[in-house]
């Protein structure tokens, strides 16, 4: 196989192991599945170029929620939006769910509803790691490497925003709102 091809292959499974967490995540962060689809787009059209230059396989996943990261902040640089001013919205998983129970896929739908409009309120650095955590699927590890910061960091933020979180719904149901 030449060199040109087997980078195709390396690329596609790439490719086709991480497009649906990178998906996930930048979808959560951007709210907009047209810019979504342009951020993911780009991260690995990026990848594709700069494949041979990434020495070690292992990190990709690193690489490409740091690319994703970096191209999501560079997008609202551009359109002079501050970073703590973007929302997280109600937004559909990738993922395509049976409806054998309507009535608990709505209850899940409004508990995710509720807790998105909660993240919305936090700092985005907290909500950056909630979202990295719980969409991303990313170790604590992992998401320090992402976001350039400590792993006690990852680990306290991630504490402090299930809390608020904890906090927030616990007193919907103490007055069964």
């Amino acid at each position: 196989m030449s060199r040109n091809n087997s980078n195709i292959v390396e690329f596609t499974l790439i490719y086709n192991r991480h497009k649906k967490r990178i998906y996930n995540f930048v979808l959560k962060m951007v709210s907009d599945r047209m810019l979504c689809d342009d951020i993911v787009q780009d991260v690995f059209m990026k990848l594709y170029q700069n494949l041979e230059k990434i020495r070690n396989k292992n990190s990709i996943i690193y690489w490409l929620f740091r690319t994703a990261r970096n191209d999501i902040y560079d997008y609202y640089r551009s359109k002079r939006i501050k970073v703590d001013q973007f929302n997280v919205a109600d937004t559909e998983d990738v993922e395509v769910r049976s409806s054998d129970n309507l009535e608990k896929e709505l209850e899940q739908n409004e508990l995710k509803d509720l807790i998105m409009g909660e993240l919305n309120k936090m700092d985005v650095g907290q909500r950056e790691v909630y979202m990295l955590k719980e969409y991303g699927g990313l170790s604590y590890k992992e998401i320090s490497v992402v976001m350039g910061i400590d792993e006690n960091l990852v680990k306290s933020r991630l504490y402090k925003t299930r809390q608020k979180l904890i906090n927030k719904f616990a007193k919907f149901y103490k007055t069964g709102v």
